[in-house]
């Protein structure tokens, strides 16, 4: 399926790339310890511009999910389960991502998952699958 890059820059370049080491990379404010997604040079809470990287756990719970039957474009696998999951230890971070390595139709709010990348091009696009 054809993906529509993000532009990377200095704030979002940990997020797009940490999946080469297969560490989803969320900013967190070093003065407060507020997580901020989608990253910023400056906590939204605080207004710090201490702001660091870090790895999260990368497993979370399904808050919402849809599943997608349309075939958009030529190339589109469908049916296909699209998430939003709120992760472990980052309170309030929500990343919308597809669901993989499982029949869509059974991913429910309340699921456990587990990150994993997928690479295209220059990013490796976070992806979850079922919680082993």
């Amino acid at each position: 399926m054809t993906q529509i890059m993000p532009e990377i820059t200095e704030e979002n370049r940990a997020f797009w790339t940490g999946g080469a080491r297969g560490e989803l990379m969320i900013a967190h404010c070093d003065d407060c310890g507020h997580s901020i997604h989608p990253p910023e040079v400056v906590c939204p809470r605080c207004l710090s511009l201490s702001i660091r990287v870090l790895p999260a756990a990368g497993t979370g719970t399904v808050m919402a999910r849809t599943i997608n039957r349309q075939q958009w474009s030529p190339d589109m696998n469908v049916p296909f389960a699209l998430a939003i999951v709120e992760l472990d230890g980052e309170s309030g971070v929500r990343i919308t991502a597809p669901v993989v390595g499982c029949n869509p139709d059974t991913v429910a709010i309340g699921d456990r998952l587990q990150v994993v990348f997928e690479q295209i091009g220059y990013v490796w696009f976070p992806r979850f699958r079922p919680l082993a």
